[in-house]
């Protein structure tokens, strides 16, 4: 199941839990859409150091868990939280139950893969309006690599790829291994292996799609395609937002919100301030 190889960000998980409980986190009071009004409050939660989507308090997570909070009409309270072993720990724990050290739930999740083998070993929550379909490709520098039609043409190259993601288990594990000897996986993400990119260290860096574009996208230099022969890097996965099985009333009115993100385009201005070119999912 492709959800259970997505890059799982934030390593310093106990470092992080404890941050998020000295900050007053705390699971929101009540469920569903009236719980919600009542408090005036929207309880996002949002994956910790997942660049361009949140880094520091920003990106396009942080500014679309802002959009959805005015369309309900109350404010937002962001609920930054480091990953854990897998997304059921992480539903678990921002969505249905809580963490053990005492923050979460949210009333919302965002960047949940919406995949059926997901949601049927989750019952306790709904997981619907996908808003962006993230694929694992390769970025390089067209002087150095003009073409790249097989794996075969990276023989000589340099290749940055954060070693811990998909990508770089992908790429480690292509071919037999034939091209490990090319890689340095010593990156966080693909958005730190595409800066490498950028200052010329490398011929290419693989990584997701919207950490390569949000860094090097627009740059004549650079050119980002597909890895090529690996079919199952190329149609991505699809995430959206989670809410406990019991709040069907929040999920249509965040259906609806999303619906009309997407329907005025403000979605796209959401991505295009990160640096992303957004695409119907």
């Amino acid at each position: 199941m492709i959800a259970a190889l997505i890059d799982r960000r934030g390593a310093l998980r106990a470092l992080g839990a404890a941050a998020l409980v000295a900050a007053g986190g705390a699971a929101a009071a009540g469920t569903g859409l009236a719980g919600v009004k009542a408090r005036g409050t929207l309880t996002v939660a949002v994956y910790r150091d997942m660049p361009p989507f949140h880094d520091q308090g920003r990106g396009i997570d942080v500014d679309l868990a802002a959009a959805l909070a005015d369309a309900l009409g109350v404010r937002l309270s962001l609920m930054p939280f480091p990953a854990g072993e897998d997304m059921n720990d992480d539903l678990r724990n921002m969505v249905w139950k809580g963490h053990y050290l005492g923050y979460g739930p949210a009333d919302v999740m965002l960047h949940v893969p919406v995949e059926s083998p997901l949601m049927d070993a989750n019952p306790q929550v709904r997981i619907f309006a996908p808003y962006w379909r993230d694929r694992v490709m390769i970025a390089r520098n067209v002087q150095q690599l003009p073409h790249l039609e097989t794996l075969a043409q990276l023989n000589g190259k340099s290749v940055a790829v954060p070693g811990q993601t998909l990508a770089g288990w992908l790429l480690i594990g292509a071919d037999g291994g034939a091209y490990k000897q090319q890689l340095t996986t010593t990156w966080k993400d693909g958005v730190e292996a595409a800066q490498a990119l950028q200052r010329g260290e490398f011929a290419a860096a693989a990584g997701l799609e919207s950490e390569l574009e949000s860094v090097v996208g627009g740059d004549p230099r650079f050119v980002i395609t597909p890895l090529p022969t690996l079919s199952n890097s190329r149609n991505g996965w699809a995430v959206g937002l989670a809410v406990k099985k019991d709040a069907a009333d929040l999920e249509a009115a965040l259906q609806a919100a999303v619906d009309k993100l997407i329907e005025d385009r403000r979605i796209q201005e959401i991505f295009v301030k990160g640096r992303v070119t957004w695409r119907p999912v």
